[in-house]
């Protein structure tokens, strides 16, 4: 497209040119602006599900190590609540995806996320004794947590309607 806007331009220019026109008049050629960072989010087109794929910060890291929480890490409660509330490219529908959601996405041949964490991720999905399941990314296995115990979150958003 760029080649064809670029031969049109200097066609015009010629064509000026040869009319006695003055080729300072013509519009200059510029390349469309796209405000999308390609890193905001990982779409899993078979699950037709929007995940959130944003940096993770050395507080979020801490927040995760020391029980607390802080953007995306946290309790449970608190992720559900971050999820709910998020405004991510775009887009204020997300919500805490379920474990087979995660196990899913974790399960593909490589890593599908450019901000990976190999720990545990939060999952809306209740077990047994008011736990809830996280998934372990490094394996995609579940595993039941307190949830009052600080995990990782990430978002996710159906994009089928």
């Amino acid at each position: 497209m760029k080649s064809v806007l670029i031969m049109w331009g200097m066609a015009m220019s010629f064509g000026l040119l040869l009319a006695g026109g003055n080729i300072s008049q013509v519009a200059p050629i510029s390349e469309p602006v796209s405000n999308c960072s390609p890193d905001e989010t990982y779409i899993e087109h078979d699950a037709q599900l929007m995940w959130q794929d944003q940096k993770y910060t050395d507080k979020e890291d801490g927040a995760y190590k020391r029980n607390r929480s802080y953007g995306k890490a946290g309790g449970l409660k608190y992720a559900v609540n971050y999820c709910k509330r998020l405004d991510y490219a775009g887009y204020n529908d997300w919500r805490l995806p379920t474990s087979d959601e995660l196990v899913h996405v974790h399960k593909k041949p490589g890593q599908v996320f450019r901000y990976f964490r190999g720990d545990d991720f939060w999952s809306s999905t209740p077990t047994v004794e008011n736990k809830y399941n996280v998934v372990y990314t490094s394996d995609a296995y579940r595993y039941p947590r307190k949830p009052s115990q600080s995990n990782y979150i990430r978002c996710v958003r159906c994009i089928a309607k």
